[in-house]
């Protein structure tokens, strides 16, 4: 079987980690694949460079920000210095621009398998009530707010306390209205508008991890619910679970969105009732769990990107339990002068 170089992003395995390294380990897990995994770093302190059983080589990346031509120009180099076969960019803030290229990348040989502008676009905290009608979840009493006096009106209908988010990133548990007049502050300051505001509620914290062919069918689901998280609100602590409600809304998402790529959903599930609380249009930190239950996800796409066979899916089993850790790798400086004075540790 000829190599498959695979570009992997999101390598800062930190306390606030990216789902990169797990996405890595997945890729090394089948042994069906040759892989290498060249690592998409935007800081020489990320650890996943110095992490060389996992990621074989890292490049510095330039932020994907204004026309993105930079960030192409560094992909294709990346390409002619060792190959580059397939990309898997795992941030929010690179997704716009690599669905917006994936043509040109296609034309340069480097294959990226993701989601339309219109089905990123869902995950839009204004657009959350899409799909929780598409797919017969709850949503939270929710009220998009562009101004003061509408954040009012909006804590008076709503009732406190209440959850103050911006569009995208960020969310903050308000118990006053003067909290909630900070936080709005904030979000407006930080990612403009719209605010949007919406009920608490109570129950378990239980997301789902997926995979569509962008044909309208599942390539794979795996549900966790939340035992222990960090103060960013990443896991720690998780154990499977087979919350058929929330596992049959996830299928009905990729069915009625013809989903294509990886995503998250995050859930609570109270009683009888499951409340959609955000959608991610990547893979999530902890998707290395499905993987260590036999749900593959990270290698499916790779398949799917190659053109090559999927494997079969297992059913997966509920209660596995998932710890995260940390680890001290002590290495020699040479990566690290190669990362900073030349941008890359091939």
């Amino acid at each position: 079987m000829a190599k498959v170089v695979v570009g992997v992003s999101g390598i800062n395995a930190v306390d606030n980690p990216g789902p990169g390294i797990g996405v890595a380990r997945s890729l090394r897990e089948d042994s069906g694949l040759d892989v290498e995994i060249v690592g998409l770093a935007y800081d020489a302190m990320e650890p996943g460079i110095y992490m060389d059983w996992i990621v074989d080589g890292s490049y510095l990346m330039p932020y994907p920000n204004g026309g993105g031509e930079a960030y192409i120009e560094r992909l294709l180099y990346i390409k002619e210095k060792r190959g580059l076969d397939c990309v898997i960019p795992n941030l929010d803030a690179e997704l716009p621009l690599y669905i917006k290229s994936a043509e040109v990348l296609a034309g340069h040989g480097i294959a990226t398998f993701l989601p339309s502008m219109e089905q990123f676009r869902l995950r839009g905290k204004d657009r959350l009530e899409d799909v929780a009608v598409a797919t017969g979840l709850e949503l939270p009493q929710t009220e998009v707010v562009t101004g003061l006096d509408t954040l009012i009106k909006a804590i008076e209908k709503i009732g406190l306390p209440v959850m103050v988010k911006g569009a995208f990133y960020k969310a903050h548990r308000a118990h006053t209205q003067a909290e909630a007049i900070g936080y709005y502050h904030q979000m407006v300051a930080e990612w403009g508008y719209p605010v949007i505001v919406q009920q608490v509620v109570s129950g378990d914290e239980l997301n789902v991890v997926g995979l569509g062919d962008g044909e309208g069918n599942s390539l794979g689901l795996v549900g966790v619910k939340k035992l222990w998280i960090t103060a960013q609100g990443k896991i720690w602590t998780g154990v499977t679970m087979r919350n058929e409600p929330m596992l049959r809304a996830a299928e009905q998402f990729v069915r009625s969105f013809r989903w294509r790529g990886p995503f998250e959903l995050e859930c609570i599930v109270s009683g009888d009732d499951v409340y959609l609380i955000e959608i991610n249009p990547r893979f999530p930190a902890w998707s290395y769990l499905a993987t260590g239950v036999g749900v593959n996800l990270p290698s499916q796409l790779v398949r799917r990107m190659m053109k090559m066979p999927a494997i079969p899916v297992p059913e997966y089993q509920a209660g596995k339990l998932f710890v995260r850790y940390s680890y001290e790798l002590v290495t020699e400086m040479t990566a690290f002068q190669k990362i900073v004075t030349q941008g890359e540790n091939p």
